[in-house]
C-alpha cells in the first residue's frame, strides 16, 4: 500500500468514528429516550478518551517503533467497533466508544509522526495537504453513508462499516516497513519524561496551542449540526448528509488549494489569509443569524475552506519546531486539537437560543488567538535576530 494512502486512512479514523455516526444521534435519542446532551456524551467521551490515549501512543511509538503500536491500535479500534454495534444502552455505547477511541488514537497520532518520519520540508507540507484533500472525503461521504444505512438497515451497521474500513488500514500497517532506526530508552517514567522535553520547546507549545483553538468552530459545527439541521431546520437525515458534505467540501478545496500553493507562497501568508477568512465568516454567520440552512452553510463553508487551506501549513510549521521525540510531539499536537474539539462539542450541546450564533463567536475566537500566536512568534524571531 502506498505510504500516502496509508497516512490518509490513518488520519480519517477520528472523522469516520464521528461523522458516519452523526445522523444516528436523533434515532438513538428516540430509541433510548435520552436527551441530546446525553447522546452527545458518546461524542464527547470519545474525544476525551481519544485525547488521553494520544499521550500514550506517541511516546510509546518512539520507544518500541511505529509499526507495532499502529497494528495493535487498529485491532483495538476494530474491537471497539464491534462493541459499539452490540450496544443496547447509551451507557454501554459510551464505554464501547472509549475502546474505539483508544484504537483510533494510535492511528491519528502516528499519521502525523509518520509524515515527519517519511517526508521533509515542502514535500511534507504537500503530503499533509494531499492527506487533507483525501481526509475531506470522509466527512463528505460518511454522514450520507450513515443516513443511507439508517434508511435501509440499522444504526449498528454504521460501526460494522467502520470496522471494515479499519481492516484495510490494518493491511497497510502490516506491510509498513518500520521507519525508525533509533529508539528512546527507559521505562514508563522515562517515556513520560519525554513530554517534559517537548513542553520546554516554547515555539512548539505556542503554535500547537494557538492552532488547536482555531478548530473551535469546526468541531462545534460537527457536534451541533445534527440538532441544528435535523431537529431545528427539520431536514431529513439524507439532506443533512448533503449539507454536512458541502462544508466538508470546503476542507477538501482548501487542502487542494494548499497543494497548489505550497512552496510558492510563504507559509505565514497562507496562515494570515486563512485566519482573516475565518474571522470574516464568523462575522457573517453572526450577522445572518442562522435562521435558514443556507445562512449557516454558506459562512460555515468559508470557515472549513480556510481550515483546510491552513491546516497542512500550520501542522508542518509546528512539526518543524521539533527534531527529536516526534511521536510525543505529534501526540501533544493531536491531543490539543481533539481536546478543544471535545470541549466545543459539549458546549454546543447546551440549550443555546441560537447555536449558529455560538459557532460564529467560536470562529472569532478561533481566528484571533492563532493570529496573536503568530505575532508572538514573529516578535520572538525579531528578538532572536537582535541577540545574534
Amino acid at each position: 500500500m502506498p505510504n500516502l494512502l496509508l497516512l490518509a486512512l490513518l488520519a480519517t479514523f477520528p472523522a469516520l468514528s464521528t461523522d458516519m455516526y452523526l445522523p444516528a444521534i436523533p434515532t438513538l435519542q428516540t430509541l433510548w429516550g435520552i436527551t441530546l446532551p446525553e447522546a452527545n456524551l458518546s461524542l464527547v467521551v470519545f474525544f476525551m478518551a481519544f485525547s488521553g490515549c494520544l499521550l500514550i501512543h506517541g511516546p510509546l511509538s518512539d520507544r518500541v517503533g511505529r509499526r507495532p503500536v499502529l497494528i495493535w491500535g487498529i485491532l483495538l479500534f476494530v474491537v471497539g467497533c464491534g462493541l459499539c454495534a452490540l450496544s443496547n444502552s447509551i451507557t454501554f455505547l459510551i464505554l464501547a466508544r472509549v475502546v474505539q477511541a483508544a484504537g483510533a488514537a494510535a492511528a491519528a497520532a502516528l499519521s502525523l509522526a509518520l509524515s515527519k518520519d517519511l517526508y521533509d520540508g515542502v514535500m511534507r507540507q504537500k503530503i499533509l495537504a494531499y492527506i487533507g484533500v483525501i481526509l475531506a472525503l470522509s466527512p463528505m461521504l460518511a454522514p450520507s453513508l450513515g443516513g443511507l444505512m439508517l434508511e435501509v438497515a440499522s444504526w449498528r451497521w454504521i460501526f460494522v462499516c467502520q470496522a471494515g474500513l479499519a481492516l484495510i488500514a490494518f493491511y497497510g500497517a502490516v506491510k509498513l516497513k518500520e521507519p525508525l532506526t533509533e529508539f528512546t530508552s527507559g521505562g514508563v517514567v522515562s517515556v513520560a519524561g519525554r513530554y517534559l522535553t517537548v513542553l520546554k520547546n516554547k515555539r512548539f507549545v505556542v503554535l500547537a496551542l494557538a492552532f488547536s483553538i482555531m478548530t473551535l468552530p469546526h468541531f462545534a459545527f460537527i457536534g451541533g449540526s445534527p440538532d441544528i439541521y435535523i431537529t431545528g431546520y427539520g431536514v431529513s437525515e439524507q439532506a443533512f448528509g448533503v449539507y454536512f458534505g458541502i462544508n466538508a467540501l470546503g476542507v477538501m478545496l482548501g487542502s487542494f488549494l494548499c497543494t497548489r500553493l505550497a512552496g510558492r507562497v510563504k507559509s505565514t501568508h497562507i496562515l494570515y489569509v486563512s485566519l482573516f477568512g475565518i474571522f470574516g465568516a464568523g462575522i457573517l454567520m453572526i450577522f445572518l443569524g442562522g435562521l435558514t440552512p443556507l445562512s449557516l452553510t454558506i459562512p460555515m463553508f468559508c470557515i472549513t475552506l480556510a481550515v483546510g487551506f491552513s491546516r497542512p501549513v500550520s501542522n508542518n510549521m509546528i512539526l518543524e519546531q521539533v527534531e527529536s521525540d516526534v511521536g510525543a510531539a505529534s501526540s501533544v499536537l493531536t491531543f490539543e486539537i481533539f481536546f478543544v474539539g471535545g470541549v466545543a462539542m459539549e458546549l454546543i450541546a447546551l440549550d443555546w437560543p441560537s447555536k449558529p450564533l455560538v459557532i460564529g463567536i467560536f470562529a472569532l475566537i478561533g481566528a484571533t488567538i492563532p493570529f496573536v500566536g503568530l505575532l508572538f512568534m514573529r516578535r520572538g524571531n525579531t528578538n532572536h535576530n537582535r541577540v545574534k
